[in-house]
């Protein structure tokens, strides 16, 4: 099996699409994957082993057209990068928006080395996030899709990542500058699936980007927003309506 080829198709790309190794091409790779793989925690919450393997994450996502989170997601964006021809290493980053202290590390993404710099990417997040890469460049104001971003340097934590929200800068990632790898991610990934104190196995936990906006379940409700207004909410649905939301506007094998 050619797996780029089939990594295209699961993101509604042309199998046979012309590899550049430019940004322009990284934020049509990252915006497809957002769109159409969805961010979700459901063998989680079944209590199903989570592997971090390229190939078990290949036959989840790709083969079997499920999501993941960001261990997952962006384990399989890494690897698939890389077999593009892509420079990727990865980090072991601080999930900051709406912290009072400073978290754990516990979420993994990619940095992509080009020839004008590094390039931050990451699939693995439900909430707003960046469609596009993000050079790593400090000061430099990057905006997108409605969205504005930063990187500023920081003594402690190597890059912090900022974004405008209702007109003042607040911090939302923190991105060490030394490399992860894939066995860094095991414990971390592990504390999230099994940990009384984690958030990933309490209840559904999936979204997915659409053109203007995003749709998301959280429990047994399920919402619709456009840009971060939300337009439909549907409240107390029963499992059987659930699974078919998954399938229907999700893009879920379930």
């Amino acid at each position: 099996m050619d797996k780029i080829k089939a990594f295209f198709s699961r993101i509604g790309m042309d199998e046979n699409t012309s590899i550049h190794l430019n940004p322009v091409f990284l934020g049509r790779v990252q915006t497809a994957c957002v769109t159409s793989i969805a961010y979700e925690n459901l063998d989680i919450l079944l209590g199903k082993p989570l592997s971090l393997d390229e190939d078990a994450l290949f036959e989840k996502i790709v083969i079997n057209r499920r999501g993941g989170y960001c261990f997952e997601l962006n384990g399989l964006l890494s690897s698939m990068l890389s077999r593009m021809g892509f420079s990727v290493s990865e980090r072991f980053a601080r999930f900051l928006r709406g912290e009072r202290e400073i978290p754990m590390r516990r979420h993994r993404v990619a940095v992509v080395t080009l020839e004008d710099g590094d390039y931050f990417m990451d699939i693995g997040v439900g909430q707003v996030a960046p469609r596009l890469p993000i050079k790593m460049e400090e000061h430099l104001v990057q905006t997108q899709n409605g969205e504005t971003y930063r990187f500023e340097r920081d003594a402690r934590h190597g890059w912090v990542l900022w974004e405008l929200h209702h007109g003042a800068w607040r911090e939302y990632l923190a991105i060490p500058n030394d490399i992860a790898y894939p066995v860094d991610f095991l414990q971390p990934s592990f504390f999230c699936e099994k940990h009384p104190d984690s958030v990933f196995n309490k209840q559904r936990m999936i979204a997915v980007k659409t053109p203007s906006g995003r749709k998301t379940v959280d429990g047994n409700t399920y919402k619709v927003f456009d840009g971060e207004t939300l337009i439909e909410i549907k409240e107390n649905l029963r499992d059987e309506e659930i699974t078919e939301i998954l399938k229907n506007e999700f893009f879920l094998n379930v």
